[in-house]
């Protein structure tokens, strides 16, 4: 089953990491991410640019509104992404506990809804 490991930080608290602090949580972010694709467990994953490039979009009686920023002014943001492949939610849990923005962050785990073909085919027909 494929899971979306989603990492919550504090950009501010990034923003305040010195040189030598952030190429250490970089390495630490490669070495991570080495030892799930070598276990066969990474799919993708990436990081985001800070939430102040964001834009979020709304249709609303049929018109396209665009707002700069992100959605909802919150404490932590969404920094980056795992998709990963593991046999249960334990598992998917274990994978991001060793992610290491969960020490100062948080992950949400989240199961990926795998759309068969029939089914997009049957909702297409209802569209």
């Amino acid at each position: 089953m494929q899971y979306l490991l989603m990492i919550y930080r504090s950009e501010a608290e990034l923003f305040k990491m010195n040189d030598a602090d952030r190429q250490k949580m970089s390495a630490e972010y490669g070495t991570f991410t080495q030892s799930i694709i070598q276990s066969g467990h990474f799919k993708a994953g990436d990081g985001l640019q800070p939430s102040t490039t964001a834009t979020t979009v709304r249709v609303r009686d049929g018109k396209v509104l665009t707002t700069d920023g992100p959605f909802a002014e919150t404490r932590e943001q969404l920094g980056g992404y795992y998709l990963v492949e593991a046999k249960d939610l334990d598992a998917a849990i274990a994978i991001a506990a060793r992610i290491p923005g969960a020490r100062d962050g948080s992950i949400e785990v989240r199961p990926i809804m795998i759309y068969s073909p029939e089914l997009v085919q049957a909702r297409a027909g209802r569209a």
